[in-house]
């Protein structure tokens, strides 16, 4: 095999390749006397066939599949030859110039992996985001519980903010019926902001059976286009009046908690461990970010554009399955592979920069780092064992926690190299997140 390498680019490169003929011929040759064991051609016992019947049959084909095979082959065993770490799939072509009849010409267009140098993480600022958990945060979430698990009880008095109402309403925009401006038996809670602020305050005061007729301006900026900027009158019934109950923190609120014998101080002790669960898992989602970004500020590199177009191609299938998943019809539905473009490109460059990080300073995920992130996991199930377990009957579930492990691991490089800067963040701020 005779191979000459030449370079594009900074990360193209073309490998112009010739294979003897006769190692094509040969192998088509021992093909085509395997498939004739078996062939089954009429007028024939199959098997039976004369060698040039078969070849006459199935030769052209045989002898496409030995070419095919032979370009893949051929190419990887070139590039593993000349130390070339092929990024994304290689355009094949063929050899241009002078027929040549003893050899099978051809030439492989492909992109490398660029040389990733990380820069300087000492000149870094890292911004670290701290958020104490006191007492007032975990009564603050308690609190949040209770609602959560608020009843309505049927009351015979007029609505009031936090009542469960249900009415009927019709509305009309000079005088004229609009789409959804109508409905029945429609519940809501007064003064949680469901409704518009002036449907809210006509129906608050009203009692069952009352109607009420109530004008409603809707914002310039309201989602629904056909109806912004202009003013509603709905003719509102009151159906149903119900006040809310909050749950007292007793006993029966700890059991629905799932503490089996209502014990009021373990249930606190629970929700404290569970709250400061959480918002570690924030607070390291969001060192994490900083520092990916960080890793990105400090490293130039240029990105194999194969490798781009692979993750845009990713996320556009993810973003398709996201949306069927939500009952959507996306068959014919226009996804512009710019809209990916940004995001892919920084998955890509991340990919790398992590790579070239984890294989300079030794940072592989470890056995007992692993073991350890599944049981912190394991630990807000009923039965813990059972989840590790899981986890461990197969190796493709081991690689969610193991490259987990692995980004950790290269946050508290970065960490331990980069100016760190902690950065108080309000429990609520960061609870409000969807980290």
């Amino acid at each position: 095999m005779q191979v000459q390498l030449e370079t594009l680019s900074n990360l193209e490169r073309r490998l112009s390749i010739a294979v003897p003929m006769a190692e094509i011929d040969a192998k088509a040759a021992e093909r085509l006397k395997r498939v004739a064991r078996t062939a089954k051609i009429q007028g024939f016992r199959p098997g039976k066939a004369p060698l040039k019947i078969v070849e006459a049959n199935y030769g052209p084909q045989i002898r496409e599949e030995i070419i095919g095979d032979t370009v893949q082959q051929s190419f990887y065993r070139a590039a593993a030859e000349q130390k070339l770490r092929v990024a994304g799939y290689p355009r094949f072509e063929p050899a241009t110039g002078e027929e040549d009849k003893e050899n099978f010409r051809f030439a492989a267009v492909f992109e490398v992996f660029p040389e990733v140098a990380v820069g300087d993480l000492s000149a870094a600022e890292v911004e670290k985001p701290v958020t104490p958990v006191t007492d007032a945060e975990i009564e603050k979430t308690i609190d949040i519980l209770r609602k959560q698990r608020t009843r309505f009880n049927y009351v015979e008095r007029a609505a009031q903010a936090g009542d469960r109402v249900i009415i009927d309403f019709k509305g009309t925009i000079d005088g004229e019926p609009f789409a959804g401006g109508s409905s029945e038996n429609f519940p809501f809670v007064l003064g949680q902001g469901q409704m518009l602020a002036d449907f809210e305050t006509g129906v608050t005061g009203l009692k069952e059976g009352e109607g009420k007729s109530v004008e409603v301006a809707f914002p310039a900026d309201y989602h629904g286009q056909e109806v912004a900027g202009k003013t509603a009158v709905f003719e509102i019934t009151l159906k149903n009046v119900s006040e809310p109950l909050v749950p007292e923190v007793d006993a029966e609120f700890a059991k629905a908690l799932g503490v089996a014998d209502g014990d009021v101080e373990k249930m606190r002790a629970e929700v404290k461990k569970n709250v400061e669960r959480e918002v570690k898992r924030r607070l390291a989602a969001r060192t994490k970010e900083n520092v990916m970004q960080a890793l990105i500020d400090s490293t130039k590199i240029e990105l194999p554009k194969a490798l781009v177009e692979m993750e845009i191609g990713r996320l556009m299938d993810q973003a398709r399955r996201d949306l069927e998943q939500r009952g959507m019809k996306v068959k014919d539905l226009p996804f512009p592979p710019e809209m990916f473009t940004a995001q892919a490109e920084r998955r890509v460059a991340l990919g790398l920069i992590l790579s070239a990080v984890v294989e300079a300073n030794k940072l592989e995920a470890k056995p007992e780092q692993v073991k350890a992130l599944i049981g912190e996991f394991a630990e807000s199930y009923e039965q813990p064992e059972d989840v590790e377990k899981w986890y461990y009957e197969s190796a493709d579930r081991l690689e969610g926690p193991t490259s987990m492990v692995l980004e950790d691991n290269v946050v508290e490089f970065v960490l331990s190299q980069a100016k760190v800067v902690e950065k108080d963040v309000a429990f609520d701020a960061l609870m409000g997140s969807n980290a």
